[in-house]
Protein backbone atom coordinates (compact mmCIF):
# COMPACT_ATOMS: atom_id res chain seq x y z
CA UNK A 1 0.00 0.00 0.00
CA UNK A 2 1.23 3.22 -0.95
CA UNK A 3 1.89 5.73 1.51
CA UNK A 4 0.18 9.44 1.04
CA UNK A 5 3.11 10.91 0.43
CA UNK A 6 3.78 8.31 -2.35
CA UNK A 7 0.11 9.01 -3.91
CA UNK A 8 -0.23 10.90 -7.30
CA UNK A 9 -0.87 14.34 -7.85
CA UNK A 10 -4.28 15.11 -8.04
CA UNK A 11 -5.27 15.52 -11.81
CA UNK A 12 -5.58 19.03 -13.21
CA UNK A 13 -2.45 20.13 -10.52
CA UNK A 14 -0.13 22.44 -10.71
CA UNK A 15 1.64 19.49 -9.17
CA UNK A 16 1.16 17.09 -12.56
CA UNK A 17 1.48 19.55 -14.77
CA UNK A 18 5.18 20.72 -13.50
CA UNK A 19 6.11 16.84 -12.62
CA UNK A 20 8.43 14.76 -14.54
CA UNK A 21 6.41 13.60 -16.84
CA UNK A 22 4.91 16.84 -18.53
CA UNK A 23 8.16 18.79 -17.42
CA UNK A 24 9.46 18.98 -20.95
CA UNK A 25 6.24 20.02 -22.56
CA UNK A 26 5.57 22.58 -20.45
CA UNK A 27 8.80 23.96 -20.61
CA UNK A 28 8.50 24.55 -24.34
CA UNK A 29 4.94 25.94 -24.24
CA UNK A 30 5.70 28.50 -21.51
CA UNK A 31 8.93 28.89 -22.61
CA UNK A 32 7.94 30.09 -26.28
CA UNK A 33 5.88 33.07 -25.16
CA UNK A 34 8.14 33.81 -22.54
CA UNK A 35 11.10 34.69 -25.33
CA UNK A 36 8.91 36.89 -26.94
CA UNK A 37 7.65 38.81 -23.63
CA UNK A 38 11.31 39.14 -21.90
CA UNK A 39 12.48 39.92 -25.49
CA UNK A 40 9.91 42.90 -26.00
CA UNK A 41 10.74 44.30 -22.77
CA UNK A 42 14.22 43.50 -22.66
CA UNK A 43 14.72 45.76 -26.14
CA UNK A 44 13.29 48.59 -24.63
CA UNK A 45 15.47 49.25 -21.93
CA UNK A 46 18.50 48.53 -23.88
CA UNK A 47 18.06 50.66 -27.00
CA UNK A 48 19.19 53.73 -25.55
CA UNK A 49 22.39 52.37 -24.98
CA UNK A 50 22.80 50.52 -28.09
CA UNK A 51 21.65 53.79 -29.64
CA UNK A 52 24.24 55.34 -28.47
CA UNK A 53 27.24 53.18 -29.60
CA UNK A 54 26.09 51.96 -33.36
CA UNK A 55 24.30 55.43 -34.11
CA UNK A 56 20.77 55.63 -35.96
CA UNK A 57 18.44 57.59 -32.97
CA UNK A 58 16.47 58.35 -36.10
CA UNK A 59 15.41 54.99 -36.60
CA UNK A 60 14.98 54.20 -32.81
CA UNK A 61 11.24 53.74 -33.25
CA UNK A 62 11.41 51.14 -36.44
CA UNK A 63 13.12 48.67 -33.60
CA UNK A 64 10.25 48.26 -32.13
CA UNK A 65 7.99 48.87 -35.24
CA UNK A 66 9.62 45.95 -37.54
CA UNK A 67 9.45 43.60 -35.04
CA UNK A 68 5.72 44.16 -34.33
CA UNK A 69 4.86 44.49 -37.86
CA UNK A 70 6.66 41.29 -38.40
CA UNK A 71 4.99 39.35 -35.21
CA UNK A 72 1.55 40.48 -37.04
CA UNK A 73 2.45 38.77 -40.07
CA UNK A 74 3.75 35.43 -38.59
CA UNK A 75 0.71 34.95 -35.81
CA UNK A 76 -1.63 34.53 -38.72
CA UNK A 77 0.40 31.67 -39.59
CA UNK A 78 0.15 29.66 -36.59
CA UNK A 79 -2.29 27.12 -37.51
CA UNK A 80 -1.18 27.08 -40.99
CA UNK A 81 2.22 25.84 -39.74
CA UNK A 82 1.26 23.17 -37.19
CA UNK A 83 -1.09 21.75 -39.85
CA UNK A 84 1.58 21.43 -42.02
CA UNK A 85 4.85 21.29 -40.12
CA UNK A 86 3.59 19.72 -36.97
CA UNK A 87 5.04 21.00 -33.53
CA UNK A 88 7.91 20.00 -33.28
CA UNK A 89 8.94 21.49 -36.63
CA UNK A 90 6.51 24.66 -36.54
CA UNK A 91 8.94 25.16 -33.00
CA UNK A 92 12.02 24.91 -34.32
CA UNK A 93 11.07 27.24 -37.11
CA UNK A 94 9.86 29.92 -34.59
CA UNK A 95 12.97 29.07 -32.50
CA UNK A 96 15.52 29.30 -35.33
CA UNK A 97 14.53 32.55 -36.87
CA UNK A 98 14.12 33.82 -32.94
CA UNK A 99 17.75 32.77 -32.52
CA UNK A 100 18.97 34.13 -36.13
CA UNK A 101 17.23 37.56 -35.16
CA UNK A 102 19.35 37.84 -32.32
CA UNK A 103 22.52 36.45 -33.18
CA UNK A 104 22.40 39.48 -36.05
CA UNK A 105 21.17 42.41 -32.90
CA UNK A 106 24.35 40.87 -31.30
CA UNK A 107 26.70 41.48 -33.96
CA UNK A 108 25.04 44.41 -35.56
CA UNK A 109 27.72 46.80 -36.65
CA UNK A 110 24.74 49.66 -37.39
CA UNK A 111 20.82 50.67 -36.81
CA UNK A 112 19.77 49.30 -40.10
CA UNK A 113 21.77 46.10 -39.63
CA UNK A 114 20.02 45.75 -36.08
CA UNK A 115 16.52 46.49 -37.69
CA UNK A 116 17.40 43.31 -39.87
CA UNK A 117 17.60 41.56 -36.55
CA UNK A 118 14.42 42.50 -35.18
CA UNK A 119 12.66 41.36 -38.47
CA UNK A 120 13.96 38.56 -37.85
CA UNK A 121 13.44 38.22 -34.30
CA UNK A 122 9.72 39.38 -34.60
CA UNK A 123 8.98 36.35 -37.21
CA UNK A 124 9.78 34.28 -34.99
CA UNK A 125 8.59 35.78 -32.07
CA UNK A 126 5.10 35.44 -33.80
CA UNK A 127 4.70 32.39 -34.13
CA UNK A 128 6.09 31.25 -30.54
CA UNK A 129 3.59 33.96 -29.27
CA UNK A 130 0.92 31.57 -30.72
CA UNK A 131 2.12 27.79 -31.28
CA UNK A 132 1.88 27.11 -26.88
CA UNK A 133 -1.61 27.67 -27.56
CA UNK A 134 -2.24 26.11 -30.48
CA UNK A 135 0.06 23.12 -29.30
CA UNK A 136 -1.50 22.61 -25.77
CA UNK A 137 -4.53 20.03 -26.91
CA UNK A 138 -1.94 18.02 -28.82
CA UNK A 139 1.11 18.23 -25.61
CA UNK A 140 -1.19 17.64 -23.30
CA UNK A 141 -4.03 15.90 -21.90
CA UNK A 142 -7.27 17.84 -21.44
CA UNK A 143 -7.40 18.27 -17.41
CA UNK A 144 -3.98 20.03 -17.82
CA UNK A 145 -5.45 22.73 -20.65
CA UNK A 146 -7.21 25.08 -18.35
CA UNK A 147 -3.70 25.26 -16.11
CA UNK A 148 -1.54 25.20 -18.99
CA UNK A 149 -3.09 28.44 -20.34
CA UNK A 150 -2.89 30.16 -17.57
CA UNK A 151 0.70 29.56 -16.98
CA UNK A 152 1.18 30.29 -20.51
CA UNK A 153 -0.79 34.12 -20.30
CA UNK A 154 1.43 34.37 -16.88
CA UNK A 155 4.58 34.68 -18.94
CA UNK A 156 3.43 38.00 -20.45
CA UNK A 157 3.84 39.46 -16.38
CA UNK A 158 7.32 37.53 -16.10
CA UNK A 159 8.48 39.21 -19.13
CA UNK A 160 7.61 42.92 -17.94
CA UNK A 161 9.37 42.19 -14.65
CA UNK A 162 12.20 40.59 -15.92
CA UNK A 163 13.30 41.65 -19.26
CA UNK A 164 13.81 45.57 -18.12
CA UNK A 165 16.01 44.35 -15.15
CA UNK A 166 18.53 42.08 -17.42
CA UNK A 167 18.33 44.46 -20.63
CA UNK A 168 19.16 47.43 -17.92
CA UNK A 169 21.46 45.78 -15.91
CA UNK A 170 23.46 44.44 -19.39
CA UNK A 171 23.47 48.34 -20.70
CA UNK A 172 24.65 49.53 -17.23
CA UNK A 173 27.98 47.35 -17.55
CA UNK A 174 27.95 48.61 -21.50
CA UNK A 175 27.47 44.85 -22.39
CA UNK A 176 23.82 45.32 -24.47
CA UNK A 177 24.94 43.03 -27.16
CA UNK A 178 25.41 40.00 -24.46
CA UNK A 179 21.68 40.50 -23.79
CA UNK A 180 20.85 39.46 -27.21
CA UNK A 181 23.48 36.35 -26.85
CA UNK A 182 21.22 35.60 -24.07
CA UNK A 183 18.46 35.67 -25.84
CA UNK A 184 19.81 33.26 -28.57
CA UNK A 185 21.31 30.69 -26.40
CA UNK A 186 17.96 30.57 -24.76
CA UNK A 187 16.12 30.08 -27.70
CA UNK A 188 18.79 27.00 -28.90
CA UNK A 189 17.98 25.70 -25.19
CA UNK A 190 14.13 25.17 -25.69
CA UNK A 191 15.08 24.14 -29.38
CA UNK A 192 16.84 21.31 -27.33
CA UNK A 193 13.80 20.36 -25.17
CA UNK A 194 11.47 20.35 -28.42
CA UNK A 195 13.44 17.42 -29.80
CA UNK A 196 12.44 15.42 -26.79
CA UNK A 197 8.87 16.39 -26.15
CA UNK A 198 6.50 17.60 -29.11
CA UNK A 199 5.54 14.97 -31.46
CA UNK A 200 7.01 15.31 -35.05
CA UNK A 201 3.64 15.73 -36.58
CA UNK A 202 -0.15 16.70 -35.53
CA UNK A 203 -2.56 13.73 -34.85
CA UNK A 204 -3.74 13.87 -38.35
CA UNK A 205 -0.70 13.62 -39.65
CA UNK A 206 -0.57 17.26 -41.05
CA UNK A 207 -1.65 16.00 -44.81
CA UNK A 208 -5.24 16.68 -45.11
CA UNK A 209 -3.97 20.55 -45.98
CA UNK A 210 -4.70 23.77 -45.15
CA UNK A 211 -8.56 24.34 -44.30
CA UNK A 212 -10.22 28.00 -45.34
CA UNK A 213 -9.98 29.00 -42.51
CA UNK A 214 -6.42 28.88 -41.91
CA UNK A 215 -5.57 30.46 -45.26
CA UNK A 216 -3.61 33.71 -44.76
CA UNK A 217 -5.42 37.05 -46.01
CA UNK A 218 -1.68 38.22 -46.98
CA UNK A 219 -2.97 41.49 -49.02
CA UNK A 220 -4.97 42.50 -46.02
CA UNK A 221 -1.83 41.91 -43.74
CA UNK A 222 -0.01 43.75 -46.75
CA UNK A 223 -1.89 46.87 -46.59
CA UNK A 224 -1.28 47.14 -42.93
CA UNK A 225 2.23 47.04 -43.20
CA UNK A 226 2.75 49.34 -45.51
CA UNK A 227 0.70 51.41 -43.63
CA UNK A 228 2.57 50.98 -40.61
CA UNK A 229 5.89 51.50 -42.79
CA UNK A 230 4.64 54.85 -44.18
CA UNK A 231 4.06 56.13 -40.59
CA UNK A 232 7.60 55.43 -39.45
CA UNK A 233 9.26 56.64 -43.02
CA UNK A 234 7.72 59.86 -42.16
CA UNK A 235 9.81 60.20 -38.85
CA UNK A 236 12.77 60.04 -40.73
CA UNK A 237 12.61 61.82 -44.27
CA UNK A 238 13.14 65.96 -44.12
CA UNK A 239 10.69 67.83 -45.55
CA UNK A 240 7.09 68.69 -43.87
CA UNK A 241 5.34 67.79 -46.74
CA UNK A 242 6.59 64.38 -47.28
CA UNK A 243 6.28 63.56 -44.43
CA UNK A 244 2.73 64.80 -44.35
CA UNK A 245 2.47 62.35 -47.67
CA UNK A 246 3.52 59.73 -46.26
CA UNK A 247 0.87 59.70 -43.49
CA UNK A 248 -2.05 60.36 -46.07
CA UNK A 249 -0.23 57.33 -47.86
CA UNK A 250 -0.60 55.34 -44.72
CA UNK A 251 -4.19 56.36 -44.22
CA UNK A 252 -5.14 55.44 -47.61
CA UNK A 253 -3.24 51.86 -46.57
CA UNK A 254 -5.15 51.39 -44.01
CA UNK A 255 -8.33 52.41 -46.04
CA UNK A 256 -8.00 49.63 -48.23
CA UNK A 257 -7.09 47.13 -45.54
CA UNK A 258 -10.88 47.82 -44.33
CA UNK A 259 -12.18 47.96 -48.10
CA UNK A 260 -10.39 44.26 -48.61
CA UNK A 261 -11.57 42.86 -45.01
CA UNK A 262 -14.98 43.94 -45.82
CA UNK A 263 -15.20 41.85 -48.99
CA UNK A 264 -12.95 38.99 -48.65
CA UNK A 265 -13.62 35.55 -47.34
CA UNK A 266 -10.87 35.11 -45.17
CA UNK A 267 -10.18 38.57 -42.60
CA UNK A 268 -8.04 39.83 -40.31
CA UNK A 269 -10.28 39.98 -38.11
CA UNK A 270 -13.80 38.92 -37.41
CA UNK A 271 -16.19 38.92 -40.49
CA UNK A 272 -18.80 39.99 -37.92
CA UNK A 273 -16.99 43.24 -37.08
CA UNK A 274 -17.97 44.71 -40.82
CA UNK A 275 -21.54 44.56 -40.05
CA UNK A 276 -23.88 47.30 -40.34
CA UNK A 277 -24.10 48.57 -36.68
CA UNK A 278 -21.84 46.28 -34.79
CA UNK A 279 -20.64 46.79 -31.98
CA UNK A 280 -17.79 45.00 -32.68
CA UNK A 281 -16.13 47.46 -34.29
CA UNK A 282 -16.52 50.06 -31.62
CA UNK A 283 -14.97 47.93 -29.11
CA UNK A 284 -11.86 47.47 -31.54
CA UNK A 285 -11.39 50.63 -32.15
CA UNK A 286 -11.29 51.54 -28.21
CA UNK A 287 -9.45 49.08 -27.72
CA UNK A 288 -6.80 50.05 -30.11
CA UNK A 289 -7.06 53.38 -28.91
CA UNK A 290 -5.78 51.97 -25.61
CA UNK A 291 -3.37 50.21 -27.39
CA UNK A 292 -1.86 52.83 -29.32
CA UNK A 293 -1.21 54.97 -26.19
CA UNK A 294 0.94 51.94 -24.33
CA UNK A 295 3.35 52.43 -26.93
CA UNK A 296 4.52 55.37 -25.11
CA UNK A 297 6.67 52.96 -22.80
CA UNK A 298 9.00 52.82 -26.15
CA UNK A 299 11.22 56.00 -25.68
CA UNK A 300 10.26 55.89 -21.65
CA UNK A 301 14.03 54.62 -21.08
CA UNK A 302 15.39 56.49 -23.42
CA UNK A 303 13.64 59.72 -21.98
CA UNK A 304 15.01 58.40 -18.41
CA UNK A 305 18.44 58.49 -19.42
CA UNK A 306 18.60 61.96 -21.87
CA UNK A 307 16.25 64.16 -19.46
CA UNK A 308 16.51 62.45 -16.18
CA UNK A 309 20.32 61.48 -15.88
CA UNK A 310 19.43 57.65 -15.37
CA UNK A 311 20.94 54.71 -15.01
CA UNK A 312 20.44 52.26 -17.53
CA UNK A 313 18.73 50.14 -15.02
CA UNK A 314 16.79 52.57 -13.63
CA UNK A 315 15.77 53.68 -17.33
CA UNK A 316 14.75 50.49 -18.12
CA UNK A 317 12.40 49.98 -14.57
CA UNK A 318 11.33 53.58 -15.81
CA UNK A 319 9.64 52.24 -18.95
CA UNK A 320 8.87 49.25 -17.08
CA UNK A 321 6.09 50.81 -14.56
CA UNK A 322 3.56 51.48 -17.08
CA UNK A 323 3.53 48.02 -17.82
CA UNK A 324 3.65 47.11 -13.99
CA UNK A 325 0.61 49.22 -13.05
CA UNK A 326 -0.85 47.40 -16.17
CA UNK A 327 -0.11 44.01 -14.83
CA UNK A 328 -1.46 45.00 -11.62
CA UNK A 329 -4.70 46.74 -12.42
CA UNK A 330 -5.71 43.82 -14.23
CA UNK A 331 -5.60 41.14 -11.85
CA UNK A 332 -6.89 42.70 -9.31
CA UNK A 333 -10.05 44.88 -11.83
CA UNK A 334 -10.67 40.94 -13.41
CA UNK A 335 -12.58 40.38 -10.33
CA UNK A 336 -15.46 42.90 -10.83
CA UNK A 337 -17.77 41.13 -12.42
CA UNK A 338 -20.95 43.14 -12.28
CA UNK A 339 -21.87 44.71 -15.61
CA UNK A 340 -21.97 48.42 -14.71
CA UNK A 341 -18.61 47.99 -12.74
CA UNK A 342 -17.32 46.41 -15.55
CA UNK A 343 -18.50 49.40 -18.11
CA UNK A 344 -16.96 51.94 -15.33
CA UNK A 345 -13.93 50.30 -15.85
CA UNK A 346 -13.32 50.44 -19.11
CA UNK A 347 -14.86 54.06 -19.34
CA UNK A 348 -12.26 54.96 -16.69
CA UNK A 349 -9.27 53.06 -18.37
CA UNK A 350 -8.24 55.52 -20.99
CA UNK A 351 -9.33 58.85 -18.78
CA UNK A 352 -6.84 57.03 -15.95
CA UNK A 353 -4.46 56.63 -18.57
CA UNK A 354 -4.47 59.82 -20.49
CA UNK A 355 -4.41 61.69 -17.13
CA UNK A 356 -0.98 60.19 -16.46
CA UNK A 357 0.48 60.66 -19.61
CA UNK A 358 -0.70 64.44 -19.46
CA UNK A 359 0.69 64.73 -15.78
CA UNK A 360 3.91 62.91 -16.82
CA UNK A 361 4.39 65.37 -19.68
CA UNK A 362 3.73 68.23 -17.79
CA UNK A 363 7.00 66.87 -15.18
CA UNK A 364 9.66 66.79 -18.06
CA UNK A 365 11.86 69.63 -17.09
CA UNK A 366 15.41 70.29 -17.76
CA UNK A 367 17.86 68.81 -14.79
CA UNK A 368 14.68 66.89 -12.64
CA UNK A 369 15.34 66.55 -8.76
CA UNK A 370 15.14 63.21 -7.42
CA UNK A 371 11.51 64.06 -6.25
CA UNK A 372 10.71 64.41 -9.32
CA UNK A 373 11.80 61.28 -11.18
CA UNK A 374 10.00 59.62 -8.15
CA UNK A 375 6.85 61.01 -9.62
CA UNK A 376 7.19 59.64 -12.95
CA UNK A 377 7.65 56.23 -11.67
CA UNK A 378 4.12 56.88 -9.92
CA UNK A 379 2.42 58.69 -12.64
CA UNK A 380 3.16 56.21 -15.22
CA UNK A 381 2.34 53.15 -13.10
CA UNK A 382 -1.31 55.01 -12.56
CA UNK A 383 -1.39 55.48 -16.36
CA UNK A 384 -0.43 51.81 -16.92
CA UNK A 385 -3.03 50.68 -14.13
CA UNK A 386 -5.79 52.66 -16.89
CA UNK A 387 -4.76 50.55 -19.44
CA UNK A 388 -4.58 47.34 -17.15
CA UNK A 389 -8.65 47.87 -15.83
CA UNK A 390 -10.02 48.58 -19.27
CA UNK A 391 -8.79 45.69 -20.69
CA UNK A 392 -9.40 43.22 -18.37
CA UNK A 393 -13.34 43.71 -19.30
CA UNK A 394 -12.49 43.69 -23.01
CA UNK A 395 -12.82 40.14 -24.12
CA UNK A 396 -16.11 39.51 -21.98
CA UNK A 397 -17.12 42.32 -24.14
CA UNK A 398 -16.46 41.47 -27.55
CA UNK A 399 -17.75 37.62 -26.72
CA UNK A 400 -21.23 38.99 -25.35
CA UNK A 401 -21.96 40.19 -28.91
CA UNK A 402 -23.11 36.99 -30.52
CA UNK A 403 -24.57 34.22 -28.75
CA UNK A 404 -22.71 31.72 -31.26
CA UNK A 405 -20.09 29.98 -29.60
CA UNK A 406 -17.91 30.08 -32.22
CA UNK A 407 -17.90 33.96 -33.51
CA UNK A 408 -18.01 34.84 -29.75
CA UNK A 409 -14.36 32.95 -29.36
CA UNK A 410 -13.41 34.66 -32.79
CA UNK A 411 -14.45 37.91 -31.81
CA UNK A 412 -12.70 37.38 -28.38
CA UNK A 413 -9.48 36.57 -30.32
CA UNK A 414 -9.37 39.90 -32.48
CA UNK A 415 -8.89 41.64 -29.07
CA UNK A 416 -5.51 40.66 -29.57
CA UNK A 417 -5.29 40.68 -32.98
CA UNK A 418 -6.41 44.49 -32.86
CA UNK A 419 -4.02 44.88 -29.92
CA UNK A 420 -0.92 43.79 -32.13
CA UNK A 421 -1.78 45.73 -34.87
CA UNK A 422 -2.29 48.72 -32.93
CA UNK A 423 1.24 48.41 -31.42
CA UNK A 424 2.65 48.33 -34.89
CA UNK A 425 1.10 51.72 -35.69
CA UNK A 426 1.46 53.19 -32.35
CA UNK A 427 5.43 52.69 -32.06
CA UNK A 428 5.44 54.17 -35.42
CA UNK A 429 3.07 56.97 -34.76
CA UNK A 430 5.29 57.62 -31.25
CA UNK A 431 8.51 57.43 -33.46
CA UNK A 432 6.97 60.68 -35.53
CA UNK A 433 5.93 62.57 -32.72
CA UNK A 434 9.30 62.04 -30.94
CA UNK A 435 11.27 63.26 -34.49
CA UNK A 436 9.26 66.02 -34.53
CA UNK A 437 8.97 67.42 -31.26
CA UNK A 438 11.64 69.90 -29.65
CA UNK A 439 13.51 71.60 -29.16
CA UNK A 440 15.30 68.71 -28.26
CA UNK A 441 14.63 65.59 -26.67
CA UNK A 442 12.52 67.58 -23.94
CA UNK A 443 10.13 68.73 -26.60
CA UNK A 444 9.64 65.18 -27.85
CA UNK A 445 8.80 63.66 -24.43
CA UNK A 446 6.06 66.57 -24.05
CA UNK A 447 4.64 66.15 -27.24
CA UNK A 448 4.75 62.29 -27.34
CA UNK A 449 3.27 62.06 -23.73
CA UNK A 450 0.11 65.51 -24.45
CA UNK A 451 -0.41 63.75 -27.94
CA UNK A 452 -1.09 60.31 -26.33
CA UNK A 453 -2.83 61.90 -23.87
CA UNK A 454 -5.01 63.64 -26.85
CA UNK A 455 -5.81 60.14 -28.11
CA UNK A 456 -7.10 58.98 -24.86
CA UNK A 457 -9.67 61.63 -24.30
CA UNK A 458 -10.92 60.31 -28.10
CA UNK A 459 -10.74 56.92 -26.77
CA UNK A 460 -13.00 57.54 -23.59
CA UNK A 461 -15.66 58.89 -25.77
CA UNK A 462 -14.91 55.35 -28.49
CA UNK A 463 -16.05 53.53 -24.96
CA UNK A 464 -19.00 55.28 -24.10
CA UNK A 465 -20.38 55.13 -28.30
CA UNK A 466 -18.86 51.15 -27.80
CA UNK A 467 -21.27 50.85 -24.82
CA UNK A 468 -23.97 52.14 -26.20
CA UNK A 469 -23.59 49.98 -29.01
CA UNK A 470 -23.25 46.77 -26.91
CA UNK A 471 -26.66 47.58 -25.37
CA UNK A 472 -28.79 48.17 -29.11
CA UNK A 473 -27.38 45.05 -30.28
CA UNK A 474 -28.42 43.30 -26.67
CA UNK A 475 -31.97 44.51 -27.12
CA UNK A 476 -31.56 42.97 -31.07
CA UNK A 477 -30.59 39.33 -29.76
CA UNK A 478 -33.33 39.55 -26.78
CA UNK A 479 -36.08 40.79 -30.00
CA UNK A 480 -34.71 37.55 -32.26
CA UNK A 481 -34.62 35.27 -29.48
CA UNK A 482 -32.25 33.88 -27.06
CA UNK A 483 -31.65 30.98 -24.33
CA UNK A 484 -33.30 31.61 -21.22
CA UNK A 485 -29.57 31.84 -19.89
CA UNK A 486 -28.86 34.36 -22.72
CA UNK A 487 -31.40 36.51 -22.07
CA UNK A 488 -30.50 37.31 -19.01
CA UNK A 489 -26.86 38.42 -19.53
CA UNK A 490 -28.31 40.50 -22.04
CA UNK A 491 -30.96 42.08 -20.13
CA UNK A 492 -27.85 42.71 -17.91
CA UNK A 493 -26.54 44.70 -20.49
CA UNK A 494 -29.46 46.37 -21.27
CA UNK A 495 -29.38 47.49 -17.33
CA UNK A 496 -25.69 48.04 -16.48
Amino acid sequence: MRSKADAAPPKGSWQELLGREHRSVTLVLSGGVALYAVNVYLTTSLLPSAVGEIGGRSLYAWAMTAFLVASVFTSMLVSRTVTRRGPRQAYWIGLALFGAGSVVGAIAPTMPVLLGGRVLQGLGGGLLAGLGFAVVRQALPDHLWQRALGLMSAMWGFGNVVGPIIGGLFAEFGLWRLAFVLLAASAGGVAVVVGRSLPRRAPDGGSSGTAASDRVPVLALALLSLGAAAVSVASVVSGRGLSIALIIAAGLFVVGFILRERRAATTVLPAITYRRGSALTWIYLAVALLAVGSTVETFLPLFGQQIGGLSPLLAGLLGASLSWGWSVSQILSSGITGVRGARLQRIAGPALLGAGLAIYGLLQVADPGPGRVVAWFAVLFVAGSGIGMAFAHWVPAAMRITPDPAEASKASAGVNTTQLISNAFGSALAGLLVQIGGPGVLGSARLLSGGYAALCLVGVAVTVLAIGAERSNAKKLITEGSSDDLESDLRSDIVG
